[in-house]
């Protein structure tokens, strides 16, 4: 059930209410949330929420989703590494294949 934001117009009181989805919303301010002294019965407009973003925890989610700015820069450090590394192995690789490309095996008659 989601929170609703409602501001009254002849109080000025700003407040949320947990209210179903299907339920009716508020007509007037009620009594309990009126600032004024005298319950004035002002009329109540339901504001526009930004709503909460939705954050999924347990098994079977990717932990990975909302990782924090620090680990993600690790991260990043971490493959450009990795990369590098076997960019290096993989460089000293073809530089040996060409050196060891001459001796080709010889036919045989």
């Amino acid at each position: 059930m989601p929170t609703y934001d409602y501001s009254c117009s002849k109080c000025g009181k700003t407040f949320e209410l947990f209210q179903s989805i299907k339920a009716p919303h508020l007509k007037i301010c009620p009594e309990d949330a009126c600032l004024q002294k005298k319950w004035g019965k002002g009329k109540v407009k339901r504001l526009l929420g930004t709503g909460a973003g939705i954050i999924f925890k347990g098994g079977g989610f990717y932990e990975t989703d909302y990782r924090s700015a620090n680990y993600k820069a690790g991260e990043k450090k971490a493959k450009d590494a990795a990369k590098k590394a076997t960019e290096k192995k993989s460089d000293s690789k073809k530089s040996e294949s060409k050196k060891s490309g001459d001796s080709k095996p010889k036919k045989k008659s």
